[in-house]
């Protein structure tokens, strides 16, 4: 495997936030009581004191005055903990990014050709759905070009299916938007190029709750994209993606860790995480790691055990049936 300078592919976007959030944010759910017992305050020892340092929720003040004389005191060790909060957020496992297929309920595949977004409903559907044929409340098999949640036909032109996404788009729906901004991003599908309508959609689809919109946002301050390159942003997005697991800015970070900051403990971290979620690309960085004695024959066991977990909760005959007649509703690599 080749393992030259650049870390990430994926959609490039841009942003109108130019603001980097404060890591405060990311750790904001930690609950106080779980890291503070002691109702002291950290400066003068008064008891009773309520302002917690919010940062690293481990120290609280009797008042403001006393938290900024404890200040040079605290620092270090409040910049520790705000990185271990940090960090034990950052390699926690996400659950599946996709979730399951609406129609059988089996986890989805990870991979692209493996699940389709239906613009009529709004739903991803598995490939092996969308290949099987579609009966009526009677039992007799009815046309199958239609969707197979909705039963909506399926759009007989681009035109028909970019109205349909719009429609999405006006709805809110964050998988829409994400397209969307691609399509602005590409100047594809009657699109004009625009970087910085693509960007707004990208952080519109990530407040949603869609973490490929941060990602898309990372790519862009990574590679320069209708923005100033700036890597130290492109890493923040890129995190924030990967903790709502998007599997690609997973990888982004585990290479970046590899290649270009030398923490392999870190970078293992990640590709692990990347491998548990089905991506295979991943499991050949730790098989990469193993061979030049970065990670040990553990590490590397671990890793297929947990892709062939991945592999167990995906497969099903109908998702067989399907990539055997067609090469582009394959699920597995």
């Amino acid at each position: 495997m080749s393992t030259s300078g650049k870390i990430c592919n994926g959609a490039s976007t841009k942003s109108n936030d130019d603001d980097v959030c404060d890591v405060s944010d990311m750790v904001k759910d930690i609950s106080v009581d779980k890291y503070n017992h002691v109702s002291v305050c950290a400066s003068c020892g008064k008891e009773d004191a309520n302002n917690i340092c919010n940062k690293c929720k481990q120290v609280k003040y009797c008042n403001a005055a006393c938290k900024k004389k404890h200040r040079s005191k605290h620092k270090k060790q409040c910049e520790r903990r705000v990185a271990e909060l940090h960090d034990e957020k950052l390699f926690r496992q996400p659950p599946p990014p996709l979730g399951d297929c609406q129609i059988c309920s089996i986890r989805l595949p990870s991979l692209n050709t493996g699940h389709k977004y239906q613009t009529c409903c709004g739903k991803i559907i598995c490939s092996g759905c969308i290949h099987a044929p579609l009966y009526d409340n009677q039992g007799n098999k009815v046309d199958n070009k239609k969707c197979p949640f909705c039963r909506t036909p399926h759009p007989n032109s681009n035109d028909e299916a970019i109205e349909r996404l719009k429609k999405r788009v006006d709805v809110e729906d964050p998988i829409a938007i994400q397209n969307q901004g691609i399509y602005y991003q590409y100047g594809k599908y009657g699109f004009p190029q625009d970087y910085d309508k693509a960007l707004e959609l990208y952080h519109r689809a990530a407040e949603l709750g869609h973490a490929a919109g941060y990602n898309s946002i990372g790519y862009a301050y990574y590679k320069g994209e209708g923005v100033e390159v700036d890597k130290k942003k492109a890493i923040h997005y890129f995190e924030l993606a990967a903790m709502g697991g998007d599997i690609p800015a997973r990888r982004c970070l585990g290479s970046n860790e590899y290649l270009e900051e030398g923490n392999i403990d870190r970078a293992l971290k990640h590709f692990m995480i990347a491998v548990r979620s089905g991506h295979s690309d991943s499991l050949n960085m730790v098989k990469e790691l193993y061979s030049k004695g970065q990670a040990t024959k553990e590490d590397y066991t671990k890793a297929l055990l947990s892709y062939q977990g991945y592999l167990g909760e995906i497969k099903s005959v109908q998702r067989d049936k399907a990539a055997a007649d067609r090469e582009d509703y394959r699920y597995i690599r």
